[in-house]
């Protein structure tokens, strides 16, 4: 079954919250809406940040931040992109399926593969019915949340 929609910021920093306070965790948000305010308004009139192409768009962007361990932040831009950056490495998530990645973190379904030979280490998110997120990390990298999910 697909993840519902999320067709605005707003629907989806709700959806998000909703999954954060059923996990306990605390929210800090940050909006920043308008065109001199987004990165969305920087392009101007027709671009990403105007899907219509009409005056009347208002780009709207968040910043979330989560209390608690792991240190999460959501970034949600106008265009449907957002970074979600668990303990410092950064994904790429579609907006629908935000809130899914973030119940599998604090559902502990992630896990680190480290690797000898060649030397590497991966940050793995584990998202059930969907295909696994991955993500390179440096060794220097490596807190100590991190460390303790080494498989």
């Amino acid at each position: 079954m697909p993840p519902p929609h999320l067709p605005t910021t707003q629907s989806a920093v709700l959806a998000i919250e909703a999954v954060a306070g059923r996990h306990g965790r605390t929210v800090r948000a940050q909006h920043d809406i308008g065109r001199d305010r987004t990165f969305a308004g920087l392009v101007g009139p027709g671009g990403p940040g105007d899907p219509d192409g009409g005056p009347d768009a208002i780009p709207h962007e968040a910043l979330l931040e989560f209390g608690g361990r792991p240190a999460v932040t959501v970034r949600l831009f106008t265009h449907d992109e957002v970074t979600v950056t668990v303990e410092g490495i950064a994904f790429d998530v579609d907006r629908d399926r935000v809130p899914g990645f973030l119940n599998a973190v604090w559902s502990d379904l992630v896990h680190v593969k480290a690797r000898t030979f060649p030397p590497s280490t991966t940050l793995i998110v584990t998202v059930p019915g969907e295909p696994g997120y991955r993500e390179g990390i440096g060794v220097h990298s490596l807190t100590p949340w991190l460390a303790g999910r080494i498989r």
